[in-house]
């Protein structure tokens, strides 16, 4: 075909709506056209840039073993009521009823279904193991699509999925797919870094995010360059806290202060004249509709990810105001963690051995040389 023929519209300007570098130049090249808001026509070059970038994943999952299958975009409910996800997934699911009020949803993923269809076929564990993938749409009701085609609601997916006898025959699988997105993402030329991830609502104890670096990227992570760690922050581990010298001297004891007027971090370090890193703030959550007291230091935040994995909750949020009135009987800014029934989940980082500035559970009052293991403990 002549390039003359080829319907590939192309824009001299960059697009109003266009927020990312990619996004602004497959725009102006004709490699698409936005239909919706996270909703994308491919043009035809488009497509043919789709398609390669398919044969090459098709072919480096062919060659470690995975066998293609092809599943719906729609789906009936009950698998996913079966697991919780029905209801985990929340509003990003696109959730619909047909004509005879059965409920159905368009894939976001497609664990559930692949589970049933195979737990159907397979009824002995020498049938195993095997490795099953598709190329398909996904549908996820972003709250705000953004980014182009990396932040979508209709997107095109790889996703694969192992069947194996046991944990320990998981992990040969595990490095044989590792491997073939290495491959992949080798192949088209991305400059790429794996790091370990949390699994989210997908699930799973192990999991992987290849990431490339850009300035409009979301995805933070800790990394070591000698060593190779590489880790999402929400899964990242920090140096555990050392013990106490048990050789020092005995420890001051612990002193009420009053402190009128005094709530924020940044206050209670002018008043006391210490660093953030020696003030611990107290936080009430509530996960799966139960309290927790959450102790960090000052200088650093909740990791709400990690509290959930810690403490086993498939949901939570921070306390409002009036329920940490209600609950502990303190305003937020005052709360601490030595005088409270309600269960203490205290982060890695905080020390035993450092005296430490938390509030007193009393309204206007903190308390200072407060250790933790002698006067408060998870």
């Amino acid at each position: 075909m002549y390039l003359s023929k080829v319907f590939a519209p192309r824009l001299r300007e960059v697009p109003q709506d266009a927020d990312t570098v990619s996004g602004q130049l497959m725009l102006r090249a004709g490699l698409l056209r936005k239909s919706a808001s996270g909703i994308y026509t491919y043009l035809n070059l488009g497509l043919r840039v789709k398609q390669r970038i398919e044969e090459i994943v098709r072919q480096e999952m062919d060659s470690h073993g995975a066998q293609e299958i092809l599943m719906p975009l729609l789906m009936p409910a009950e698998p996913w009521q079966a697991t919780g996800r029905w209801d985990l997934y929340g509003d990003e699911m696109f959730k619909l009823t047909d004509r005879k009020g059965r409920l159905f949803c368009l894939g976001p993923t497609h664990e559930e279904l692949v589970t049933s269809v195979v737990g159907s076929e397979r009824h002995s564990y020498k049938e195993l193991p095997f490795n099953l993938y598709h190329i398909t749409n996904k549908y996820r009701d972003e709250i705000r699509p953004r980014y182009g085609l990396i932040r979508s609601r209709e997107f095109t997916m790889m996703d694969a999925y192992s069947f194996d006898r046991d944990e320990a025959s998981i992990e040969p699988n595990y490095a044989l797919m590792f491997e073939a997105y290495n491959n992949i993402f080798h192949r088209v030329g991305l400059t790429f870094r794996p790091i370990q991830a949390d699994s989210g609502a997908i699930g799973g104890s192990s999991s992987h995010e290849f990431t490339v670096q850009a300035d409009n990227g979301e995805c933070t992570y800790a990394a070591c360059d000698n060593c190779g760690y590489a880790a999402n922050l929400e899964l990242s581990k920090a140096r555990p806290a050392t013990s106490p010298d048990t050789t020092t001297a005995t420890p001051p004891a612990p002193e009420s202060i009053a402190t009128p007027g005094i709530h924020s971090i940044e206050e209670v370090t002018r008043f006391f004249a210490v660093d953030p890193g020696t003030v611990l703030k107290s936080i009430l959550y509530v996960a799966d509709d139960k309290p927790w007291l959450l102790v960090v230091r000052g200088d650093d935040d909740v990791n709400e990810v990690k509290l959930r994995k810690a403490i086993q909750a498939r949901e939570g949020r921070l306390a409002t105001d009036e329920e940490v009135l209600n609950i502990l009987g303190v305003h937020p800014g005052s709360v601490g963690p030595m005088q409270t029934a309600v269960p203490i989940v205290v982060d890695e980082m905080v020390r035993r051995d450092v005296a430490y500035t938390v509030g007193a559970g009393k309204d206007g009052f903190h308390i200072k040389n407060a250790f933790f293991g002698r006067d408060f403990d998870s």
